[in-house]
């Protein structure tokens, strides 16, 4: 069999402690890391009381962000993802960030939720220390937020995200770096107050092992294991006298640990706490060790997008279950909006792998909020899109989703569009005007064939052509057309037909 050509990935993770960046080749099914890239920069430190990131922060950040850039600056557009986690999902000013910062990498990033950080995490997990035979609870420790997962082999069961991190805990709990006896009960009370919510529930779905991952938890490892305390991951008694031996020490400078960086110490204790209140928790007396996480994540993910499985499909295929919307209709819409998409996808500067995907979803899932009421639906439906938990999707792409089930049907919103950047409102008002189209000429519901139509555009013009006499003998279509036309315009396109 003739190889492959390899391909070039690379996945970013902007987290709240510290940047990261892996690329990947990929052939044959094989993936191999190439390159890795660690930037500690403590985001979340930037944050100010009324949750604004600094000017300093931000521009440790962009100039973090330029030298990425020139590391992936031949990688293709599709071929990367760069991600933001709790810190820019809590910043105010988080929207300005992104647009530098988008610039300074020279690839869009997006923000993720929580749970979508979760899940991320759980698969690089996954890929790392494979095991299809018994579940496990995965814990992930950042600067901002703790994700913890229930999962057997790639399928996940369960999974929380709570804001308790490294540097949030240290701030709150060891002011000005000072580590006493009593402020470590109360961080780690603090932690278990955070649990409580969750305790229960996690305990209910059971686990065989715990699996730790990131910085936090491979420095508490990294150190342990250089006292000699322990050689198989993080036991219960080992992290107590970390603890108290940290305590003693009284300050973060004074934290002289074999295993600890330099850039780590300052949010170390702040760590700490997080990981002995949920060893106390859950009553746990021992964590192996992971050496991927969310950045392994979001490449197996991506690729998986392109060579394997984009869960985002799977995703809409449940949702359409869920509430279910009628998908022998969300196919014969789909199939009448691929055909026009091919025939404007050059003109219109479209791209299959990305803009194609939003005409099928929004095809699958335009009817939801006919679960609510059918008055005003694609406005229920934009609801239900935008506050559903979507695994796979990042809130931009969520957000896209839902606008463009608002827009499918009445008048165009064209408030609600102006807030979209502008190298983003052409290409979205172009995949509603396919989606609308679709639907208009899939209004009778049944199996009936459509005629060929040809449909051309430029920049201000569409023009859809029929076989002769169709129209007049289909005077509902159109009549429906002709309504169309006039919503067109409202958006400065002409159509004829």
């Amino acid at each position: 069999m003739a190889n492959e050509p390899v391909e070039t990935y690379a996945a970013v993770d902007l987290g709240s402690n510290s940047f990261h960046m892996i690329v990947a080749s990929y052939s044959n099914g094989r993936i191999q890391i190439i390159d890795r890239i660690k930037k500690m920069l403590r985001l979340a430190s930037g944050m100010d009381k009324n949750d604004n990131l600094s000017d300093e922060s931000i521009q440790r950040a962009i100039d973090c962000l330029q030298e990425f850039g020139q590391r992936i600056r031949e990688i293709p557009h599709v071929n990367v993802r760069a991600v933001g986690t709790n810190t820019l999902r809590q910043a105010n000013n988080g929207a300005r960030f992104i647009k530098n910062a988008r610039s300074a990498l020279g690839h869009p990033i997006q923000i993720i939720s929580g749970l979508e950080e979760a899940r991320l995490i759980y698969l690089g997990v996954a890929h790392t220390v494979f095991d299809d035979t018994d579940k496990r609870l995965v814990i992930d420790i950042g600067g901002g937020s703790t994700e913890l997962i229930i999962g057997k082999g790639f399928n996940i069961y369960q999974r929380e995200s709570l804001y308790i991190g490294c540097v949030n805990m240290t701030r709150q709990f060891f002011d000005e770096g000072n580590i006493t006896k009593k402020g470590m009960q109360k961080a780690i009370l603090a932690v278990r107050r955070e649990l409580a919510s969750v305790k229960a529930l996690y305990r209910a779905a059971g686990w065989i092992k715990a699996i730790g991952a990131s910085g936090t938890i491979l420095a508490i490892n990294s150190i342990i294991s250089n006292k000699g305390w322990s050689s198989n991951g993080i036991t219960r008694d080992a992290l107590m006298s970390l603890k108290d031996e940290v305590t003693r020490m009284g300050k973060s400078e004074q934290l002289k640990l074999q295993g600890l960086s330099d850039n780590r110490r300052p949010v170390f204790v702040g760590g700490l706490a997080v990981l002995c209140g949920i060893f106390e928790a859950f009553n746990m007396d021992q964590l192996i060790i992971s050496e991927g996480a969310l950045r392994e994540g979001l490449l197996y993910d991506l690729i998986g997008r392109f060579h394997d499985k984009d869960v985002r499909d799977s995703t809409i295929l449940e949702l359409a279950r869920r509430y279910s919307l009628d998908t022998e209709q969300a196919e014969r819409v789909r199939i009448t909006a691929t055909m026009m998409f091919e025939q404007v996808m050059n003109k219109w500067k479209l791209e299959r792998n990305i803009d194609l995907k939003y005409i099928e979803w929004g095809a699958y899932v335009h009817e939801i909020g006919l679960s609510i009421a059918h008055a005003q639906y694609h406005r229920h439906g934009a609801y239900l899109i935008a506050n559903s938990d979507l695994a796979g999707f990042s809130q931009e792409e969520q957000g896209k989703l839902a606008l463009l089930v608002r827009c499918h049907r009445r008048k165009y919103p064209i408030e609600e569009l102006a807030i979209v950047q502008e190298e983003e409102k052409d290409r979205l008002i172009q995949l509603c005007i396919l989606l609308r189209l679709a639907i208009l000429l899939n209004r009778s519901r049944h199996d009936a064939s459509l005629p060929d139509i040809s449909l051309r555009a430029d920049r201000e013009t569409i023009r859809l052509q029929f076989p002769p006499d169709w129209l007049e003998s289909n005077p509902l279509t159109r009549s429906d057309l002709e309504n169309e036309a006039s919503y067109m315009k409202g958006i400065g396109y002409n159509m004829i037909f």
